[in-house]
C-alpha cells in the first residue's frame, strides 16, 4: 500500500471516530434529560411547587402588617342639610311678589334681600305707626297745655293727671307700632307698602318655591326659599340596637359615596338619638360632614365605615386568602419562594371583602392572598400520590 492510500485511510478513521463520539455524547445527554427531577415529599399541610410550575402564576403573596381594623360592618346612610346651618324662609306677611326673586344657586350673606312684596299688611303697619305718632304729638301738646293751666290754677289736678295718662297711652301705642315694624324689618320712615324678605344666615339658595307676580303668605305649605351653608352637611344613619354601644358622640368616621369611588370623606358623630325605633330596632345617628369643596350633595347615599380607636391595631386580610373546611378557617403562609404551609386562623369581624384575624398570624409573615385554593388542590394531589 502506498503512502497516499495510507493517508486517506487514516483521515477516514479520524472522521468516523469523531462522528461516533458525537453520537455517544448525544445519547448521554438524552439519557440525562430522561432522568426524573428529585421529588420533595411534603408533610401534611405543606405544599411544594417546583420553580417552573405553572401554578405559581396563580399564587400571590403579601407581607402582613398591623392596621387599624374596622369596628362594624359598613353602615348605610344619607347626606342631608346641616339643620344648624340651614334656614327655611317663608314670608310673615301676605302680598304680591315684585320683580324677579333671587335665583337658585345664588350665594347670599345674612340680611341679603331674597325678594320684595307689595303687601297691604305692611301698608297697614306703616299707617298704624304714622297714626300713633300723630296721636302722641297731639297728646304731648295737650299735656303741656294742661300743665300751664294747672300752674295758673285754671284746671284741677285731676285734669292734669288725665292728660298725663293720655300721653302715656299714646307713647305706648307708638312703641307697639314701632315694634311691629321692627319685627318686619321695616324702617320707621318707610311708607311704600313694600316688604323685603331677607336671608337670616350666610349660605346658598338651594331651593326656591316662588315666581314673579305670585301671591304669597305665611300659610303656604312650602317655604319660599331654603338657604343652607353647603360646606357644612350632615350624614344621617340608623344604627341597630346591638351595635349601639360601639357608637359615641365625637367618634371619627369615613364616608364614601358612589359619585367618587375610591375616595373617603371624614365625618364626626354629633348626636345619637335618644329614642329606639321599635319596628327596626335601630337608633338614628347624625354626623357632621365637612364639605369644603362642595362636591358632596344633600340626598346622596353614603356608606359609612366605623373605625376602631386610633390606638387599636390588628391584622386584616382579604377574604380571597381564606378558605373554610369543616367549619374552620385556614390560610396559606409562604415559608419561601416555593414552600407553602397551611395554617388555621380565628376570625373576628368578617366584612364583604376582608376580615380581621384574631389568632394564627403574625406581622411580617408572607400571606398567600390569591391562589389559596390552588395550593389546597395541590395538597390533595400530594396526599393522593405519596
Amino acid at each position: 500500500m502506498n503512502k497516499q492510500a495510507i493517508f486517506r485511510l487514516r483521515r477516514y478513521c479520524a472522521r468516523f471516530g469523531l462522528l461516533a463520539l458525537l453520537v455517544l455524547n448525544a445519547c448521554s445527554e438524552s439519557a440525562d434529560k430522561r432522568q426524573p427531577q428529585p421529588v420533595v415529599h411534603a408533610a401534611p399541610g405543606e405544599v411544594y411547587l417546583t420553580p417552573d410550575s405553572p401554578k405559581k402564576a396563580y399564587v400571590k403573596t403579601s407581607t402582613l402588617t398591623l392596621t387599624r381594623p374596622p369596628l362594624l360592618e359598613p353602615l348605610a346612610g344619607k347626606i342631608a342639610y346641616n339643620e344648624s346651618a340651614t334656614s327655611r324662609i317663608s314670608s310673615p306677611v301676605s302680598g304680591r311678589v315684585l320683580a324677579n326673586p333671587l335665583p337658585l344657586g345664588s350665594k347670599v350673606e345674612a340680611g341679603a334681600v331674597l325678594l320684595e312684596l307689595h303687601s297691604p299688611e305692611v301698608a297697614d303697619a306703616q299707617a298704624d305707626y304714622a297714626k300713633a305718632q300723630a296721636q302722641m304729638t297731639l297728646a304731648e301738646h295737650a299735656f303741656r297745655r294742661q300743665q300751664e293751666l294747672y300752674q295758673g290754677k285754671v284746671v284741677s289736678r285731676k285734669d292734669l293727671e288725665q292728660a298725663e295718662d293720655d300721653l302715656s297711652q299714646a307713647r305706648s301705642e307708638v312703641q307697639r307700632a314701632q315694634n311691629r315694624l321692627k319685627n318686619l324689618q321695616l324702617a320707621t320712615a318707610q311708607n311704600n307698602a313694600r316688604f323685603a324678605l331677607r336671608s337670616p344666615i350666610n349660605g346658598i339658595v338651594v331651593e326656591r318655591n316662588v315666581n314673579p307676580g305670585q301671591q304669597v303668605g305665611p300659610d303656604l305649605d312650602k317655604p319660599l326659599f331654603v338657604v343652607s351653608d353647603m360646606q357644612r352637611l350632615t350624614v344621617v344613619m340608623d344604627v341597630f340596637e346591638v351595635n349601639l354601644a360601639k357608637i359615641k358622640p365625637g367618634q371619627q368616621l369615613n364616608i364614601s359615596v358612589p359619585a367618587y369611588p375610591g375616595e373617603t370623606f371624614p365625618a364626626t358623630i354629633e348626636y345619637v338619638g335618644q329614642v329606639l325605633n321599635e319596628t327596626t330596632r335601630s337608633v338614628q345617628v347624625r354626623c357632621a360632614l365637612p364639605n369644603p369643596d362642595g362636591r358632596l350633595l344633600p340626598g346622596m347615599y353614603a356608606s359609612i365605615n366605623v373605625e376602631s380607636p386610633p390606638d387599636a391595631q390588628a391584622i386584616v386580610v382579604p377574604l380571597t386568602a381564606v378558605f373554610t373546611e369543616d367549619e374552620f378557617d385556614y390560610v396559606f403562609v409562604a415559608v419561601d419562594e416555593n414552600h407553602y404551609k397551611q395554617r388555621p386562623v380565628k376570625m373576628g369581624l368578617r366584612l364583604k371583602d376582608r376580615a380581621v384575624v384574631t389568632e394564627g398570624l403574625q406581622p411580617g409573615e408572607q400571606l398567600v392572598t390569591e391562589g389559596a385554593l390552588v395550593l389546597r388542590a395541590e395538597e390533595d394531589v400530594n396526599d393522593a400520590n405519596p
